[in-house]
């Protein structure tokens, strides 16, 4: 299979589908590589180890798509990507497709293939390709709020640890998985003073072991999140549907009588975000103020610290793309259960129910077309 890289265009994004190492793999296991020029140079992947690596280098993004039978992205295609795909050809990247009705349907109209990181599953109920930019986006959104909350940049001019003799900041975690659990690791270890909200018992269960009581726990109630977010200086959104829109848990009215240059960070942004008044950012202008409070919302937050991003990506991406690769895509999501739940959008048809229901649009089973 010939296998296509582009260079990421969205805004201030320099991570790259494929290190030089991945490429290896995919190289041994017989397939061919073509990569866009510099697509990783940025983070230090040069065209040189690419070549090493035995890819070939193509000049433009048009070339790569015109050729490729499978293109591994890191961010959803945009508007003049999905215009190059073409029926049949494997899109293999993250696409949040629920808060996106316009990339949806820009996708069934190309006919591609089109497998979403985030909804690629494991033994463990989990979401094993989401989770390495969840850990990254979870730890940078601490590193975010701690920056907007100073007098700068229109905080409450709070040092998130505080200092002896002044209390720590106050942060509220909504949302117990694994952003919320790597947020609120950093805010521990920053000295602040942290509340996790979640709806499973279970897993605040596990939270109160994690962190052995450095963090309070508490049941998510509309009245609990009212209470907290009222009393915080930092609130950071961690909640997440698999593959469907984000609820809006924090309301306008929540927000207008939140306290002064208190800061919202908004992780659940790629699936439409979990506050009212949130809409995307990008890292050249991360941050906007409604009612007095700082909202920091980027799409991309790992694209921040793309290298780190790019080795987890990696990491966790490369054995299904060589799966893919190997046996093609119907043969690949026939043998594997997980790599199925990845299919959401096939030939023309919406394949995760999901975002079929967010969207009221007609829905097909992945099972059904790969039996097909």
């Amino acid at each position: 299979m010939l296998v296509g890289v582009p260079k990421e265009i969205k805004n201030r994004e320099y991570r790259v589908g494929l290190t030089p190492a991945s490429v290896r793999e995919l190289i041994v296991n017989g397939h061919d590589v073509i990569v866009q020029n510099n697509a990783g140079f940025e983070i230090g992947f040069t065209n040189e180890m690419y070549v090493a690596a035995g890819a070939t280098i193509i000049e433009t993004a048009a070339d790569i798509f015109a050729k490729a039978d499978m293109i591994v992205k890191v961010k959803e295609p945009q508007a003049v990507e999905c215009a190059m795909l073409r029926p049949g050809q494997i899109l293999y990247t993250y696409l949040h497709l629920a808060p996106d009705p316009e990339q949806t349907q820009a996708l069934i109209k190309s006919g591609a293939v089109a497998i979403a990181y985030e909804t690629v599953t494991d033994n463990f109920g989990g979401l094993p390709l989401l989770a390495p930019m969840s850990e990254v986006a979870g730890r940078m959104s601490i590193q975010a709020g701690a920056h907007a909350l100073e007098m700068s940049q229109g905080g409450r001019g709070m040092l998130l640890g505080g200092v002896p003799g002044v209390a720590p900041a106050k942060v509220t975690v909504i949302g117990g998985g694994v952003v919320g659990t790597n947020a609120a690791r950093m805010a521990v270890g920053m000295g602040a003073d942290v509340t996790i909200l979640d709806r499973s018992i279970r897993r605040l269960q596990q939270l109160d072991d994690i962190f052995k009581g450095t963090v309070k726990t508490v049941y998510s109630t509309q009245d609990a999140v009212e209470e907290n977010c009222l009393a915080s200086d930092l609130v950071v959104g961690a909640v997440l549907i698999p593959g469907a829109a984000a609820p809006k848990l924090v309301t306008r009215d929540m927000i207008s009588r939140m306290m002064r240059g208190s800061v919202l960070v908004d992780v659940a942004i790629d699936q439409g975000g979990c506050f009212e008044t949130s809409k995307a950012t990008t890292h050249e202008n991360p941050t906007y103020i409604v009612d007095e409070v700082v909202h920091y919302c980027v799409a991309n937050m790992p694209g921040g610290v793309a290298r780190t991003s790019t080795l987890a990506l990696n990491n966790a991406t490369l054995r299904h793309a060589v799966a893919i690769a190997n046996k093609g895509w119907k043969k690949a999501l026939a043998d594997d259960k997980h790599l199925l739940a990845g299919l959401n959008i096939c030939e023309g048809k919406v394949t995760y129910e999901a975002v079929a229901r967010d969207q009221n649009l007609a829905y097909v089973s992945a099972e059904s077309l790969v039996a097909a």
